[in-house]
């Protein structure tokens, strides 16, 4: 399922391929430990906290605060046609951290460190594979698959 990002892992079998699924049925996940309670996102198959390979999935809200961001203006290959563009990293409400793109609602002079944001899933079914990937919106964006 995780071909559906574009070419993120070469490993046949992760325990968090559910994630991908998840994110194609419109919900945002993360990973809690079973053992300490500790939680991430992205999902991890094994806690960073106390090492134990038990976790649940649990709904992230998307909410967030602006960690970072900086423009691209000299694209990687296959990303030229959309430079420049804005990338950001969010710190998550329920912990973790998200690297995403500033969605159109966004306008570059309004973007500051801090800024309350939401991570929004986007799925691009017209392609051949599906493509999934994050936009930052404005707090309170809204989404779904159906």
């Amino acid at each position: 399922m995780f071909k559906w990002f574009g070419k993120v892992n070469y490993t046949p079998y992760t325990k968090v391929s559910d994630f991908a699924q998840h994110l194609r049925d419109g919900r945002l996940m993360g990973s809690r430990c079973s053992r300490c309670g500790a939680t991430s996102f992205p999902p991890r198959a094994d806690c960073e906290e106390c090492l134990s390979g038990d976790f649940e999935f649990f709904e992230v809200s998307g909410r967030a605060k602006l960690h970072t961001f900086t423009k691209i203006v000299a694209a990687p290959t296959g990303f030229e046609d959309v430079a420049p563009y804005l990338v950001g990293v969010v710190d998550l409400e329920e912990g973790g951290r998200a690297l995403a793109w500033f969605g159109d609602s966004i306008a570059e002079d309004e973007v500051e460190i801090g800024m309350d944001l939401q991570v929004v899933p986007r799925i691009f079914e017209e392609s051949e594979e599906i493509k999934v990937y994050y936009s930052l919106e404005p707090p309170g964006t809204t989404w779904s698959k159906t």
